[in-house]
């Protein structure tokens, strides 16, 4: 496997040369051009799979050499660089079929996983040829036959065990070699990606880098690997064929923990290995069955290893509560800081004394929510309201993943509780907030609630706390508002009168003419007048 740089600035073609292991990466020979002239005559006398070359060149730009590779139908995956975010050079990058469009400065890690995803196309289009020389595709085939036979099995029997004559069926329908007594095992990867990492941002290559590590981890001359599938997102499920039964798990945790260590500095992720039941194949909807369940009961703890057969000896975790009146005394007593301290302790507590089901979290989770949506209702404030908005009511079964999960859901909802506790105890800025919002949407819709909910809270304590704040009532400072707007209009505008009600919130012409004369002193229609006669 060759590769050509082609870069008019020597310092960027010596910094791919040094900082990249080429060998390593299995590339034989490393090519370089400082023009598209030098790009053409290496490749034609050399034979080059991947090409990285500049977009911005003086004597040529990287587009010209990419169409003229093409028009010679040279089998070349090429990766162009470029210093601007330019839709003309990605649009034209695409026509040309580029394997990938590169920014810079250069991120080495993310183009080295870029290179490696271009060496695996590159390879196979070299045994795409090969096939067609030899006249057949079986082998390209054949992954793609496993991936959609076990895809089959994995979906399902997520709702029920799969029968034995739906097995037989998918290996016929595939054309597969398997036996009913061949024996499986499968095994499922939960990946937590951290914030700004690649996982979150790139995930192409994030589970491009993520299969390499699995493969990598999973060479064993006990078993082969039958197909590795992502499940949903961030759930990967191996799936394993033993050559001979099985000793013991000891392999499998290894394997699972040495994932889980490469994992974190590596991917940028957090981690936990599910290791399933193994059996034979004519059993495998209840083995699948099994680790898929778990992995929805069980409550994890990140980089944490689970087993199969130990959830299935463990007896069903029981729901104890907290002690909820010292909870709701805390709260009464606005320690927030130290309720959440007593709730994270207990969690932990729940946690070190066994497993927990997902089904016992979340009825924890409702207590804690219980008693701080009573303590918000009592500070005047909707809970339901303000938990909304922040999308928080979307979230609860995503922090039923892992006990960290849980962790940050319970903090977030605290410390949401505690800063909206600070604002509502500040009525000059709840007033100001809401003053503001009329001034800006005097046209809109502009009820009780509607402003209640701006600021996430019970409508009539809003109103007494905006005429306490202010000396005047919600409804007689929209109308202000509302009539000093109108009046503004009709003196710098031509717009009709009826236009100029519909403006500034009043569809019934007869109650804003009466408002209006009861603020100016005069009808709209006469306002309008004594300006004209005023000009």
């Amino acid at each position: 496997m060759n590769i050509l740089l082609v870069d008019d600035d020597y310092y960027v073609i010596a910094a791919l040369q040094k900082k990249i292991d080429w060998n390593l990466l299995g590339i034989e020979t490393v090519y370089t051009a400082n023009n598209v002239a030098q790009a053409r005559d290496i490749l034609e006398k050399h034979p080059v799979q991947i090409l990285i070359s500049d977009i911005e060149m003086p004597q040529g730009s990287g587009l010209e050499l990419l169409a003229w590779i093409r028009e010679r139908n040279l089998s070349i995956q090429a990766i162009l660089l470029t210093n601007y975010a330019d839709f003309n050079y990605a649009q034209k990058a695409i026509e040309l079929q580029s394997f990938e469009y590169f920014l810079k400065p250069i991120e080495f890690d993310k183009l080295i996983l870029i290179i490696q995803k271009a060496i695996v196309r590159a390879k196979e289009q070299q045994n795409n040829e090969q096939a067609i020389l030899g006249g057949y595709f079986w082998q390209k085939n054949q992954s793609k036959n496993l991936e959609h036979f076990w895809r089959r099995l994995v979906s399902g029997s997520t709702s029920f065990p799969l029968k034995q004559a739906d097995i037989i069926h998918a290996i016929k329908e595939q054309n597969l070699s398997y036996q009913l007594n061949d024996l499986i095992q499968p095994i499922l990867f939960n990946v937590f990606p951290h914030n700004g990492s690649m996982g979150k941002d790139e995930k192409d290559l994030f589970d491009f880098a993520l299969l390499n590590v699995l493969y990598e981890l999973l060479q064993n001359p006990g078993y082969m690997i039958e197909s590795i599938l992502e499940v949903k997102d961030y759930n990967w499920i191996a799936i394993l064929k033993w050559k001979h039964h099985p000793e013991d798990t000891a392999a499998l945790q290894a394997i699972g923990a040495s994932f889980i260590q490469k994992a974190v500095p590596y991917l940028k992720c957090d981690a936990c290995c599910n290791i399933g039941l193994f059996g034979e194949l004519n059993q495998i909807g209840n083995t699948l069955k099994q680790l898929l369940n778990m992995d929805e009961e069980l409550t994890k703890c990140r980089n944490h290893s689970y087993l199969v057969e130990n959830y299935h000896r463990q007896p069903k975790s029981s729901y104890t509560p907290p002690d909820l009146a010292q909870l709701e005394e805390l709260l009464n007593q606005n320690r927030l800081a130290s309720f959440l301290e007593e709730v994270i302790h207990y969690l932990r507590a729940m946690l070190s004394h066994k497993s927990i089901d997902t089904s016992v979290l979340d009825l924890y989770r409702q207590d804690i929510v219980q008693l701080l949506y009573s303590y918000l209702k009592q500070k005047g404030i909707q809970a339901h309201k303000l938990y909304a908005g922040k999308d928080n009511g979307k979230l609860p079964r995503h922090f039923l993943h892992s006990i960290e999960d849980m962790e940050d859901y319970l903090k977030d909802l605290v410390n949401t509780a505690m800063e909206y506790r600070d604002f509502a105890a500040q009525p000059k800025s709840i007033a100001d907030e809401i003053k503001q919002y009329i001034h800006e949407h005097y046209g809109d819709d502009l009820t009780r609630n509607v402003l209640a909910e701006i600021v996430y809270l019970n409508p009539d304590y809003l109103a007494r706390l905006f005429k306490r704040e202010t000396g005047i009532s919600l409804g007689s400072y929209i109308t202000q508002v509302r009539i000093a707007a109108a009046k503004h209009l009709l003196e710098t505008t031509n717009l009709s009168v009826y236009t100029i009600a519909s403006k500034t919130g009043y569809t019934n012409y007869s109650y804003f003419s009466k408002l209006f004369k009861q603020e100016v002193g005069l009808s709209p229609k006469e306002h309008k007048k004594f300006l004209t006669q005023g000009q």
